[in-house]
């Protein structure tokens, strides 16, 4: 198969900009997905015509089917989706906003079964399809204050198993990473906030709470979840279905 196309929710940046570039590297077409334009796209200019970008607001039904739409419009063919998208909101369950409740659940567990579903029909005519979400530790363990976002990313265990199940018969595998605090916008923010929230320095947060409960004492970098993602969404990884990968800095051998 020459030229899979590959659709990247969250692609703006973090882990997502770094997907994108990663594909783009080893030849894939893309279809980029996010709420704001990446401010990397002139990097792929020696392929353009490969390269498209849909801004989305995923919570919304409508936004997904678009997305999808454009990109079979364009490539014909979705043949890897790597569900990415997301946020964090830290609020005590007791009194967790129902509207940021209803739009974390949107936005990572909603729209990856949209998307998948929408999906589906193209890889099933190829017999061949990969599906990855990026889950969280918080796939596979609980936090305080976090009620929202450890919810989606539990349930989005549950659909990788069921596409896993349900794709393996067609040539489509789905697996799901579960990283630790991978250093991205969205993790700076977090130890930006609870820098000031706490009263200690930033470095201070980095290493006595988001790194509290990690072997190896570092933030994970992005490249080290779009190694295991290229691996996964390869002909060698075609037997390996319906399995969460933990990145976790050895947060669950404990």
């Amino acid at each position: 198969m020459q030229q899979p196309t590959v659709l990247v929710t969250g692609a703006a940046s973090g882990i997502g900009a770094d997907l994108a570039r990663a594909f783009f590297h080893t030849g894939h077409r893309l279809v980029l997905a996010d709420l704001q334009s990446p401010n990397y796209m002139s990097e792929f200019s020696s392929r353009a015509e490969d390269v498209i970008f849909v801004q989305a607001d995923l919570a919304q039904a409508a936004a997904c089917n678009e997305v999808v739409r454009q990109g079979l419009d364009r490539f014909s063919s979705i043949d890897i989706l790597i569900n990415n998208a997301g946020f964090q909101h830290v609020c005590p369950l007791e009194s967790f906003p129902v509207d940021v409740w209803d739009k974390m659940l949107a936005v990572m567990l909603t729209a990856p079964f949209l998307l998948t579903q929408l999906v589906w029909p193209s890889m099933k005519r190829s017999r061949w399809g990969r599906i990855v979400n990026i889950g969280s530790i918080h796939s596979q363990v609980a936090s305080l204050n976090k009620v929202g976002y450890t919810t989606a990313k539990h349930g989005l265990i549950g659909l990788t198993k069921t596409a896993a199940l349900e794709g393996g018969p067609l040539g489509i595998t789905a697996n799901a990473i579960c990283p630790a605090y991978v250093r991205t916008p969205l993790v700076e923010k977090q130890i930006a906030a609870q820098a000031e929230t706490l009263g200690i320095s930033q470095q201070a947060v980095e290493r006595d709470v988001f790194l509290k409960s990690a072997a190896t004492g570092s933030l994970i970098a992005p490249a080290e979840i779009s190694s295991l993602v290229l691996y996964l969404c390869s002909e060698n990884a075609k037997s390996v279905t319906g399995a969460s990968w933990n990145i976790d800095c050895g947060w669950t051998a404990q």
